[in-house]
């Protein structure tokens, strides 16, 4: 029986990829998490019923600090490591990236020394994010191994912490694969994200504010992808994913189907709400250096590789609006934006 080591289990990607591995494989999970403010303590492990399964392990730790022997002991000699503990919220970063710094940063060194010194590690997977590279023009999809231009400091992080796991592959031969994910949403999502965002202010009535160019005709816009595709994702490439001969480190885009603008998604979730749309476009930049319109990231690779979304842009849409929107799930709805709070 093999087992994972996952960081960040009981965050919002983390949560989803413990419980597709559970699913689909007969392996054991531990789990590391420092549960902040984001992980909304066990109660996404608990909602999915991850919590209570016996093949899953969840130990708490602050991955900026060193591993202690105790907690070194439990963890043992893990197959595979996911590593998908991050500080993700930009605005956050925006006002104060020294906390980014430690856990993207900092964390993932620690989790790349605890990698170096696993015997019989197969592959370590780190999922990073298509805002490494900037902003992309219209026509442009970054390919894995293209430069990098990080506009906040948020993204410079995640970048940063590629850059050590590259390093760790060429000097120290840690087996590595990198994943380049792009815009998710899904259940249990936290507030502060645009689309449980756009839940709760249509809800509700009020006016939406659509980030937009200095015309204010052009909205920003993103390719979306489930969290559960991510994590159907993640374990592909675990599976089929193969660090390079020379290197020991490859580099994978996960991409969303298509391309969707900011106002138009708004108007998907009115439509699904069967509400009215009340919204406005913004001069984002104007206001909010740091947050680019669009980005774009080429699927070719993993494409060529076999890989297919499991499930469609528009239903697993549909199903998460009416998740979030529905009752007995409010309370994903009513936690507090706190930025900076960790």
């Amino acid at each position: 029986m093999k087992k994972i080591l996952i960081t960040g289990g009981a965050g919002f990607i983390g949560h989803h990829f413990v419980d597709h591995v559970l699913k689909n494989t007969d392996w054991k999970i531990d789990i590391l998490d420092r549960l902040t403010y984001a992980s909304h303590g066990f109660d996404r492990l608990k909602d999915t019923g991850s919590f209570f399964d016996p093949r899953v392990h969840v130990f708490t730790s602050d991955l900026s600090q060193e591993f202690g022997l105790g907690l070194r002991r439990e963890i043992g000699e893990p197959d595979y490591i996911a590593h998908l503990a991050a500080e993700t919220h930009i605005d956050s970063s925006i006002a104060n990236p020294w906390p980014f710094i430690q856990s993207n940063v900092v964390g993932t060194f620690r989790i790349l020394e605890l990698a170096r010194s696993m015997s019989k590690l197969e592959k370590l997977i780190y999922c990073s994010t298509d805002e490494v590279f900037g902003a992309a023009q219209r026509g442009t999809a970054y390919r894995e191994w293209d430069r990098y231009r990080s506009t906040n400091p948020y993204s410079a992080t995640k970048a940063g912490a590629e850059e050590l796991c590259v390093a760790w592959a060429n000097t120290y031969k840690v087996p590595i694969l990198i994943s380049h994910t792009m815009n998710a949403f899904g259940e249990r999502q936290h507030a502060e994200k645009f689309i449980p965002l756009l839940v709760r202010k249509i809800l509700a009535g009020e006016t939406i504010s659509i980030h937009a160019d200095a015309s204010k005709t052009n909205s920003g816009s993103r390719f979306y992808i489930h969290a559960r595709n991510i994590a159907a994702a993640m374990l592909f490439l675990l599976v089929n994913g193969k660090p390079h001969d020379k290197y020991n480190v490859e580099k994978f885009n996960v991409v969303g189907e298509k391309e969707v603008s900011n106002l138009e998604m708004a108007g998907r979730v009115a439509d699904i709400l069967g509400k009215e749309l009340f919204s406005q476009m913004v001069n984002f930049h104007a206001t909010r250096p740091g947050h680019d319109l669009r980005y774009c990231l080429s699927g070719e690779k993993m494409a060529a590789m076999g890989w297919k979304v499991p499930v469609n842009f528009e239903e697993s849409l549909e199903r998460t609006i009416r998740w979030i929107a529905d009752p007995k799930h409010s309370r994903w709805l009513e936690e507090k934006v706190e930025v900076g709070l960790l």
